[in-house]
């Protein structure tokens, strides 16, 4: 029997209430949090389910090969209406050698932005663990903190160990690792809730990985391609680029060697493949996100609006550390 293909997915999402707004799960593999397949013959399947059956199939040799049976990346579209709890996450070592997890590593991008939307993003000055624990402890943190009036399009590449909140009123759309591990340090007077904070990730546990330093935004990427194609944020964990499709791109999967998530930001547009010699057209609206498995080689990347925008999320391939070492020349 002929194997069946694999297709670009679409997924149910996910949504949590909060005092302050709402995460919405576009895409999970958490265990607590695992996206369900919208279409297709793989409808009403968990993502973590297809990931054990077809694996590299999914997000391509190289990805499974370091990455293993969890998908790599999460996406949520966050709704912030009040002040969001303060919170930070922690680098990879200190995830795996702690909580077996993988670190949090995380792009925020601007969706919408009220005038009174802030985001709070690592600190104005450098400071340490005792005024900081002081600041956290009377609620009044935000004072220590590098604060920027958001506006539609803009990003914050939010690195591990730089507390973080957004507040007033905006949307985010949020790429990270695929890991639960942010650590509540402080509530505003808000009462925990354990759906968002697991009680011992607090401050107390945070204070040794937090960076104390005055925050520096990381500099953008270099994009080459003109303003079509911005490219927003390339680290080992995941590459996010922009693109404004106003005409049919032809993409070749095999040159990223990973799967493709795009998620719409506005307008609308369509994966079209070639099946038994047929172009089938998968949909894609505002709001929605697409995982396009590494097993579909080349596919065209449609706009079906006018003004659309997406953004395009990949892993690129990664040494492991016995690979490496066993690479590097020998220091005598």
């Amino acid at each position: 029997m002929e194997e069946k293909k694999l297709y670009p997915f679409r997924f149910c999402t996910l949504m949590d209430e909060y005092v302050w707004g709402s995460d919405e799960f576009k895409l999970a593999d958490l265990g607590y949090r695992d996206s369900l397949i919208r279409d297709g013959w793989l409808a009403g399947n968990a993502l973590s389910e297809v990931m054990d059956t077809y694996m590299d199939r999914v997000v391509g040799d190289n990805v499974y090969k370091y990455w293993g049976r969890q998908f790599p990346v999460q996406m949520k579209h966050i709704r912030v209406r009040g002040k969001m709890p303060l919170r930070v996450h922690p680098d990879a070592g200190t995830a795996m050698q702690r909580y077996d997890f993988l670190g949090r590593e995380k792009l925020w991008y601007v969706l919408r932005a009220g005038k009174d939307a802030r985001i709070g993003a690592g600190f104005r000055r450098d400071t340490d663990a005792s005024e900081l624990f002081g600041a956290c402890a009377d609620g009044t943190a935000d004072s220590l903190m590098h604060i920027e009036t958001p506006v539609s399009g803009q990003f914050f590449h939010i690195r591990p160990g730089t507390p973080h909140f957004a507040s007033g009123d905006m949307e985010l759309l949020e790429i990270s690792e695929s890991s639960p591990l942010d650590f509540c340090m402080c509530l505003w007077g808000q009462e925990l809730n354990p759906e968002e904070f697991d009680s011992s990730l607090d401050l107390t546990a945070a204070l040794d990985f937090i960076d104390y330093r005055e925050h520096r935004q990381p500099a953008a990427p270099h994009s080459h391609e003109g303003d079509a194609v911005r490219k927003l944020l390339d680290i080992p964990e995941f590459t996010v680029t922009e693109l404004h499709l106003t005409d049919p791109m032809h993409i070749y999967s095999e040159k990223f060697e990973s799967f493709i998530l795009y998620a719409c930001v506005r307008g609308a547009a369509s994966v079209q493949l070639e099946v038994l010699g047929q172009s089938v057209s998968f949909p894609m609206d505002a709001g929605q996100a697409m995982l396009v498995p590494a097993e579909c080689p080349d596919f065209l990347l449609v706009p079906e609006g006018r003004d659309t925008l997406l953004l395009e999320t990949t892993v690129a391939p990664r040494e492991d550390e016995e690979e490496a070492a066993a690479s590097s020349p020998t220091v005598s």
